[in-house]
């Protein structure tokens, strides 16, 4: 794979030069036990290697009576959303990558019961190693999370429940309609006790401090909604539109301070006859002002659309997320050839939209990523 981040084309000039990696993955099942293994090398330009063996799954299945159990490191997704999924309780996998990957299971133990293929029933224990001792957040905690499942006619309906060591609980619902061969529409919604957040500490204007004050904390109650569509055209061509907010991600008035620390740190900065050591301590606070940009959603509204057509043996597609608060806009254009065990994948994604807007601020503000697979 070959990726190129943060270029200025109008220019020619990159800000990082062409890195490349290779990694193979590795699956075997055998008498009710699933493993897979993922083994990655990146090369970057100043001659360093980075070798990484990551274990994706490693489970054990079977049954008990009427019960489907499961023990060990599972992928487990959630909900019905594509863009963003209130209630991916289990997995919180990080959605709209640039390209397709195997995700990294999470350990857990689940029972699972079905009448039919109508109905269903899990209860899951996330994390139960993390049940002691250390607390960590996110899709890390030692949790209970609860699935139910049924079918009426063409319509699908979800329930959703989490109990978790320090965010408490969280109930949710899911839905998705075939309203007919080409159209189909979906919501999720989830109220939330508490979460886990960004808190930006003490720090504003241009004070610098001595560590980071941007941290992870459990933050109050929050709520997350989603409603979607999904067209199929006869020729495989297909449109996806949903919107969604996401409660759990900083609010304008938190971005608002955020912005007016940035510029005041950059105009303290700018200030003639500062010593070195000064300038350090400002290029560090600015450092940590990128920490709320790992955010899983920026904003919390958002809007996603994404045209596809499959004319085979190609997949292309073409993504918009659009944030109304601010007006930035992520363009994402995809290529996937498939042969019988080649696959080629090619990416594009660009930042646009104000100079203020958040997307304009993160790191990569354009990326290119080209990738090559083989089967065997």
């Amino acid at each position: 794979a070959y990726e190129i981040v943060d270029c200025d084309w109008s220019s020619d000039v990159c800000s990082s030069d062409l890195d490349t990696g290779a990694e193979a993955t590795l699956g075997a099942r055998a008498a009710g036990v699933e493993a897979q293994v993922r083994l990655s090398s990146r090369w970057r330009p100043d001659g360093r290697r980075d070798d990484e063996a990551r274990l994706l799954q490693l489970a054990a299945s079977g049954s008990l009576d009427e019960w489907q159990w499961s023990a060990g490191k599972l992928r487990l997704g959630w909900d019905v959303g594509q863009g963003f999924r209130p209630n991916d309780v289990v997995a919180q996998e990080p959605r709209r990558s640039l390209l397709p990957t195997d995700t990294e299971g999470r350990g857990l133990l689940q029972l699972e019961r079905f009448w039919g293929a109508d109905q269903a029933l899990s209860v899951v224990w996330v994390r139960p190693d993390h049940v002691r001792g250390e607390d960590p957040q996110g899709a890390e905690e030692s949790a209970l999370a609860l699935r139910g499942y049924q079918r009426l006619g063409a319509w699908d309906l979800h329930a959703f429940g989490r109990w978790g060591r320090h965010s408490r609980g969280s109930l949710g619902a899911a839905l998705s309609w075939v309203a007919s061969d080409a159209l189909e529409l979906h919501a999720s919604v989830r109220t939330l006790q508490a979460r886990d957040g960004w808190a930006e500490g003490q720090a504003s204007g241009a004070t610098l401090v001595t560590a980071n004050p941007w941290h992870l904390a459990t933050r109050g109650a929050a709520g997350q909604a989603l409603l979607g569509l999904g067209w199929t055209g006869e020729q495989r061509q297909g449109l996806l539109l949903e919107a969604w907010h996401d409660g759990t991600a900083p609010d304008d008035a938190t971005w608002r301070r955020w912005g007016a620390r940035n510029q005041a740190l950059q105009a303290w900065a700018r200030q003639p006859g500062l010593p070195a050591a000064a300038l350090g301590a400002a290029a560090g606070n600015l450092a940590w002002q990128a920490s709320p940009l790992a955010s899983a959603n920026l904003r919390q509204d958002n809007v996603f659309a994404r045209a596809s057509w499959q004319p085979e043996p190609w997949s292309l597609t073409l993504d918009l997320l659009w944030q109304p608060a601010d007006g930035g806009r992520l363009w994402t254009a995809g290529a996937q050839w498939q042969g019988d065990r080649w696959r080629l994948d090619l990416a594009w994604r660009v930042a646009a939209g104000p100079d203020a807007a958040l997307l304009r601020q993160l790191p990569s503000r354009r990326t290119a990523v080209a990738a090559a697979s083989w089967r065997f």
